[in-house]
């Protein structure tokens, strides 16, 4: 009989929590436009991928083979090409931002080759974009590297003395899209499990309701499960919506399980609402819990999970700062069932993590749940 009135007094706060979601349209701006609209701009706003880039060939040689390697670069997929006759022409379209990159054909190129020496060739790049600088010079090579092999007396193909064959596995295509696209549904869960928990108590202490909460025989559990479980559902109403948006708009292979993703989801969306409860159990204003919801929640999971910027490459400190953050574990799982499956040589040890950072947040937000006023 007490369980029963135990069940019903949580079904009660439940059905009262999901009203309030009900009649507040903040809500639904969170939990479902946002995370659409987040997702459109990371997929489709955010490329890692060049594209075709715009360099100048500048052939002060004008001899066969510079003419060749010219018809090179100019028929190859990664440049749009351009000929300039002077290097003063060269420099004001890189300074108007009309080209990227300078390939400069000295004048003896073509007379060091018929002499059997090696060609000269500069290349100048515009340095403040450094990917498109590393991604002209790389291409750059490859394009010379080709021509190489085909400048063979007759143009005939050389046989080179090594043969390199590359293969990319989960990405062959190598899409940028494949990637951010699980990354930016880490930040999409962060923002929408810290910033919705984190106004719940707030808003009660705000709107005078609190008082109202305490004075009934409902109990700190009872509480806690009252506030977690309508925005746990909602989350995950969210990440299923996120799932299907990457999977269809953005073709995007899906190669893990539907279990793991449900486990690994419902562990990270509990460490997430844990953080954002604690939030609203320390601070009772909804501006000031927002606020904190955005900066400990949303900016680090931007900005060092992984999502973007390559961890390994950041700062040693820094490194060590993100071994503690749930989204670069939720990050890396997600991306492990999208591009390769299930591998839970990856999830356990990011499943124990975030199991147990959600055990202890949710721990401390019971305590701090208290059924007497404070006093003024």
């Amino acid at each position: 009989m007490a369980g029963g009135l135990w069940t019903r007094q949580l079904l009660a706060l439940v059905i009262k929590e999901f009203d309030e979601i009900r009649r507040d349209p903040s809500s639904y701006l969170v939990a479902f436009v946002l995370p659409l609209i987040f997702l459109l701009l990371f997929g489709y706003g955010i490329k890692l991928d060049a594209g075709v880039l715009p360099v100048a060939i500048l052939d002060k040689s004008g001899g066969v083979r510079s003419l060749a390697l010219a018809a090179n670069f100019a028929h190859s997929p990664w440049f749009d090409t351009c000929t300039v006759s002077t290097m003063t022409e060269a420099g004001r379209l890189m300074s108007d931002s009309k080209v990227q990159g300078v390939v400069v054909i000295r004048e003896n190129f073509d007379r060091q080759l018929a002499a059997g020496g090696t060609g000269d060739i500069q290349l100048v790049v515009d340095g403040s974009e450094p990917n498109n600088a590393n991604y002209i010079r790389n291409y750059s090579q490859s394009v010379i590297t080709n021509w190489q092999a085909t400048s063979g007396p007759g143009g005939q193909a050389a046989s080179p003395p090594i043969n390199l064959e590359a293969r990319i596995w989960y990405n062959p295509t190598a899409k940028s899209e494949r990637f951010l696209v699980p990354g930016s549904i880490t930040v999409i869960m962060t923002l929408i499990g810290t910033l919705l928990t984190s106004l719940v108590f707030a808003r009660e202490w705000e709107r005078g309701t609190m008082e109202a909460l305490i004075a009934t025989p409902v109990t700190r559990m009872q509480l806690l499960l009252g506030k977690l479980i309508p925005y746990f559902c909602m989350g995950m109403v969210s990440m299923a919506l996120c799932v299907l948006a990457a999977v269809i708009l953005f073709k995007v292979p899906f190669r893990g399980s539907i279990f793991a993703l449900l486990l690994i989801s419902t562990i990270f969306m509990l460490s997430a609402l844990g953080q954002g409860l604690l939030i609203s159990v320390c601070l009772r204003g909804q501006l000031v819990a927002a606020e904190a919801g955005l900066f400990t929640g949303f900016l680090p999971a931007l900005m060092l999970s992984g999502f973007v910027f390559d961890i390994d490459s950041m700062a040693w400190p820094i490194q060590i700062l993100t071994r503690f953050l749930p989204a670069r574990y939720f990050n890396t799982c997600l991306r492990t069932i999208f591009l390769a499956g299930d591998d839970w040589d990856i999830f356990a040890p990011s499943l124990l993590f975030m199991g147990l950072l959600a055990a202890i947040l949710l721990s401390i937000v019971y305590k701090k749940i208290v059924k007497t006023l404070p006093a003024s």
